[in-house]
C-alpha cells in the first residue's frame, strides 16, 4: 500500500465510464494467499450515468476512488 498512488484516469472511456484492470486478486486482504494455486488477474468496469470523463470522475471520486492528479 505505500506505494499505491492512485488509479490513472487513462481508463476512461469518453462516455462517464472508468475500467480498471487489476493483474493480481491478491490484493484484497480478504484472500488467503496459501490457498491460491494460480495467479489471476481481473478487469473492472464501472458503469455510469455520467455522460462525460469529467462527470464520471467527480462522481466515482465521491464515491472513494482514488485517482492519481
Amino acid at each position: 500500500m505505500r506505494d499505491f498512488k492512485g488509479v490513472s484516469v487513462n481508463g476512461m472511456d469518453g462516455r462517464g465510464n472508468f475500467n480498471l484492470g487489476l493483474t493480481e486478486q491478491i490484493i484484497f486482504p480478504e484472500i488467503d494467499y496459501d490457498k491460491i494455486e494460480t495467479v489471476k488477474g481481473m478487469n473492472i468496469v464501472f458503469v455510469t450515468s455520467a455522460r462525460t470523463n469529467e462527470e464520471a470522475r467527480s462522481l466515482l471520486t465521491e464515491l472513494g476512488m482514488p485517482f492519481r492528479d
